[in-house]
């Protein structure tokens, strides 16, 4: 797996963020590159670990919906002649 990457707009977004948490949480708070360096140790030390849980739901997920196939795209096989004699009786 590559690392996980960022977009700009993203990347800037999680500083803020985690500025913030700063500033509301302790009596110092932190600059723009220390903000930068605490979300690149997080995305590469913990970001790996919620991505893989992620895929492991998406995979249960779509493992569920494979085998409900089945259920919701079964159709009932050599069904003429019994819907056939079911129209006959009842306009008897």
């Amino acid at each position: 797996m590559t690392t996980i990457e960022l977009t700009k707009q993203t990347r800037a977004e999680a500083i803020g963020s985690i500025q913030r948490y700063f500033e509301e949480n302790f009596p110092e708070p932190v600059g723009n590159l220390p903000a930068g360096l605490l979300l690149d140790f997080f995305l590469e030390e913990i970001g790996p670990a919620i991505y893989n849980r992620a895929v492991a739901d998406a995979q249960e997920r779509l493992q569920q919906r494979v085998m409900d196939l089945s259920g919701e795209l079964y159709a009932d096989e050599f069904q003429y002649w019994p819907k056939l004699m079911a129209k006959r009786r009842a306009r008897k």
